[in-house]
């Protein structure tokens, strides 16, 4: 019995076995992969294609970069020149209502024809640029008063809709607030100027970081320096620093400090002190004339304010003109610009008073653009 028992165990699993069976597969046969059909409904397969056949070729074709050729580009080749210009009087004060047609625009001594024109007030970008150094700046003294009091008086006369950014600098650029037309950012951004720190003052360094900053912004803008004028120890030499600056063609308003106390103390200064306070105003009429700003040396406080006035004029009351160079090669090159008032017969305009009695006359502008490089 015991034999038979276990041939029935054995019958039946084997019994078992055969429905269980689950799906055979074979290869490299996936659960995604599609079955064969047997449905002679199903669609019958497309034919292979003929070799022999003329291949049609792709409408673009991928270049060495990757990038299809033959596709759309776009180009600009002609160049635009913006300039700001200030007409001034004897006195400092702008001439209005100057008619297109008297102004000449030099480019490489060579006229151009101005295709743009317009004039009027308009809300300014201003960078307030402080030095703050331990070296003249020392807690309450003169400068540290002088310094502090022109910076807010500055301030204080900026029109509401107008933009103000402020940075103080040593041994580098500190940006204490930036462009808003907050006043109260401004007034705390100066308030933290109250012990100097360090003695060095890079002012070449200074200039060309904020240019940098200040290029690409629209509008009529400048950079308002409160400096000695001296430079320490920055790493850009003054002929770098002035070609950068005339790059970037941000207009540098420039107001010297300590100009009180060198008159007090010239008989005690040395001639190499006298010296580098010459070279230190020199430079800041050279960075001032080539942007298109000025530069102003006060001896007494009372004169801020007209100075100040004296920079709003020129900025809100400028000449924007604009023209297509003759040059429209894009070598990277620097080239000169002159701005002159000329008559009909391209001489020289005689300007004359309320009296008629000839004036001289000041123009302010650039001295000049560097021309873009061609992008391959």
């Amino acid at each position: 019995m015991r034999y038979i028992a276990l041939a029935s165990v054995c019958l039946l699993g084997i019994g078992l076995g055969s429905r269980a069976q689950g799906p055979v597969t074979q290869g490299s046969e996936t659960v995604s992969k599609k079955k064969k059909t047997t449905d002679p409904d199903a669609a019958a397969p497309a034919e292979a294609a003929d070799p022999n056949a003329e291949k049609i070729p792709s409408k673009y074709k991928p270049n060495k970069d990757g990038l299809p050729k033959g596709g759309p580009t776009f180009r600009s080749d002609v160049l635009t020149v913006t300039v700001d210009v200030a007409v001034l009087d004897n006195k400092g004060n702008p001439i209005p209502k100057i008619p297109q047609e008297k102004f000449r625009i030099l480019e490489d001594n060579t006229p151009q024809k101005v295709t743009g024109y317009s004039v009027g007030e308009a809300p300014m970008t201003i960078c307030l640029v402080v030095e703050f150094s331990n070296k003249f700046t020392r807690l309450y003294s003169m400068n540290w008063y002088q310094t502090l009091n022109d910076a807010y008086g500055f301030v204080s006369t900026l029109k509401p809709e107008d933009y103000l950014a402020v940075i103080a600098y040593d041994m580098r650029p500190e940006i204490l607030s930036d462009f808003s037309t907050d006043r109260g950012m401004a007034q705390e951004a100066l308030s933290r100027l109250r012990i100097p720190a360090f003695s060095e003052a890079n002012l070449y360094d200074t200039l060309v970081f904020t240019g940098e900053r200040m290029q690409d912004i629209e509008g009529r803008k400048a950079i308002v320096l409160l400096s000695s004028g001296i430079d320490t120890f920055s790493k850009l030499t003054f002929d770098k620093a002035r070609r950068a600056i005339q790059d970037n063609g941000v207009p540098i308003y420039a107001i010297g400090l300590l100009q009180t106390q060198r008159i007090m103390n010239e008989g005690r200064m040395g001639p190499i002190a006298n010296m580098d306070f010459l070279q230190a105003d020199n430079q800041m009429k050279t960075f001032a004339s080539e942007t298109g700003g000025r530069a102003f040396f006060p001896r007494f406080d009372g004169e801020m304010p007209g100075i100040f006035q004296a920079v709003h004029q020129s900025l809100r009351n400028q000449y924007t003109l604009t023209y297509q160079p003759t040059n429209q090669t894009k070598d990277g090159k620097f080239r000169r610009l002159k701005v002159e008032l000329v008559n009909a017969d391209n001489q020289p305009l005689k300007v004359v008073d309320e009296k008629g009695k000839p004036m001289k006359v000041q123009i302010i502008a650039k001295a000049g653009y560097k021309a873009p490089r061609e992008v391959e």
